[in-house]
C-alpha cells in the first residue's frame, strides 16, 4: 500500500509545509534558514510559513543580537552565522525576494534560468577540487546522513518498496518540493550506483510518478558535483519538463544537437549496461529519473575544466539546462551562447 504522503500532490504538499512549519519549534539558526529558503523558492510554501518564519525570525534576531551586544561568542555553525547577519544586515527576510524564472531561447532552442536570492547568501564553496575516479570509500567521520543533528530535517521515513528510506529537506531547494532521498542510509554507502539500486530508483520512479505527476529523481555521481559521499538521490517535482526534455534535441528524436552526451533509456537494463560501462572507464556522469525515462549525461570531472564565475558549479540541474545565478544583474543578461558555452566545458573530448 503506498504511503499517505506519496498518495497525491496535495497530499505530498500538505506533510512537506507542515513539517516545515513544525521544524520552527527548533531555536536553530540552520533549521530557520532551511526553512527560508524553501519559503522563498516556493510562494506557496511561503504563504503557508511566512507567520511561523516571522515569529522565529525575530526571536532569533532579538537573541543574536543581545549576544553580540554582550560580546559573547556565537556558538552556531559559521556559515549559518554569516548568512544570519546578512539578513539583519538587509533588514530582515522580507528583503529575501521569491525565486525569479526565465527561459533563454534561441530558434527554436532554450535554456532555464533562475535568480536564487537566499543561495547569494551563502559563503562561497570550494567547487575547483580537482576529482579523480569515480569512487571513494565512505567515511563515518565525514558527513552523511546518519549524522544524529540531521535527523530534525527528515520529514518522511519508513519502507517503500521492501528498502528503507529517508527523505530529507534540501537547506538551498533549486527545485520545487527538492528532497535528498537516502535509501538504506544504516548501511553506510557510498555515492557510487550499484545495479541493485539503479533498479530500485527506476522502479519507484515509476510507481511515484503516478500519483506526483512531474515527479523526478536526479544523481549525481562522484565527480559531478555530488557533495555528499553517502549513497543518496534528488527528488524533485517540476511543472514543466527540464530543457534537455525538450523534443528538439537528437537524443529525442528532433534535429538540434545537445551540448552534451546525452543517453535516454526507456529500459532499465539497458540503461545499467551504459552505466556499467562509464564506470569501467571511469567516467563522472548526471542522471535524471523519470516516469519510463531515464536520462544519463556522461561529462568531465569537476575541477577540470572553468566553471564560470556565476555559477557555484554544475550538477544534474545544470547540465539538463537549468542554471542558477545569484546575481539578479547577471540574470537578466545571462544569453543563450553564454550558457551554452559553459556546458560545452563539461563535454567529454
Amino acid at each position: 500500500m503506498t504511503p499517505e504522503i506519496f498518495s497525491s500532490k496535495a497530499q505530498f504538499r500538505h506533510i512537506f509545509e507542515q513539517g516545515l512549519v513544525q521544524l520552527l519549534d527548533y531555536d536553530e539558526l540552520g533549521i530557520f534558514i532551511l526553512v527560508l529558503a524553501n519559503a522563498s523558492f516556493d510562494q506557496h510554501v511561503h504563504d503557508y510559513t511566512n507567520k511561523a518564519l516571522q515569529k522565529k525570525h525575530h526571536q532569533l534576531a532579538d537573541k543574536y543580537r543581545s549576544l553580540l551586544q554582550d560580546g559573547q561568542l556565537l556558538t552556531e555553525a559559521p556559515d549559518d552565522i554569516m548568512v544570519f547577519l546578512k539578513l539583519m544586515a538587509m533588514g530582515g527576510i522580507d528583503k529575501i525576494s521569491q525565486t525569479e524564472f526565465r527561459h533563454v531561447h534561441h530558434n527554436n532552442r532554450q535554456w532555464e534560468l533562475q535568480f536564487n536570492h537566499i543561495r547569494s547568501l551563502r559563503p562561497a564553496r570550494m567547487s575547483q577540487n580537482v576529482i579523480e575516479g569515480i569512487f571513494l570509500d565512505f567515511n563515518p567521520d565525514g558527513f552523511h546522513f546518519n549524522k544524529p543533528f540531521l535527523q530534525k530535517e527528515c520529514y518522511w521515513s519508513g519502507t517503500l518498496y521492501d528498502r528503507k528510506l529517508q527523505i530529507f529537506y534540501n537547506k538551498f531547494p533549486f527545485a520545487r518540493f527538492h528532497s535528498l532521498l537516502i535509501p538504506d542510509a544504516e548501511k553506510c554507502l557510498p555515492q557510487y550506483l550499484k545495479r541493485d539500486y539503479h533498479q530500485y530508483i527506476w522502479q519507484l520512479t515509476a510507481q511515484l510518478g503516478e500519483t506526483l505527476p512531474g515527479l523526478g529523481m536526479a544523481y549525481n555521481a562522484y565527480g559531478a558535483f555530488s557533495s555528499i559521499n553517502h549513497l543518496h538521490f534528488h527528488l524533485f517535482i517540476k511543472d514543466h519538463p527540464l530543457p534537455v526534455m525538450e523534443p528538439v534535441w537528437q537524443h529525442n528524436g528532433g534535429s538540434e544537437s545537445y551540448p552534451l552526451e546525452c543517453r535516454v533509456f526507456d529500459n532499465m537494463q539497458e540503461s545499467w549496461s551504459f552505466i556499467e560501462h562509464l564506470h569501467q572507464q571511469h567516467i563522472s556522469y548526471n542522471l535524471i529519473y523519470l516516469l519510463g525515462n531515464l536520462y544519463c549525461l556522461p561529462r568531465k570531472h569537476q575541477g577540470t575544466y572553468p566553471d564560470a564565475p556565476w555559477s557555484s558549479g554544475f550538477a544534474w540541474y545544470e547540465a539538463s539546462g537549468g542554471f542558477t545565478t545569484f546575481n539578479h544583474s547577471q540574470f537578466l543578461d545571462l544569453d543563450y551562447p553564454q550558457l551554452e558555452r559553459e556546458l560545452v566545458l563539461l563535454k567529454l573530448n
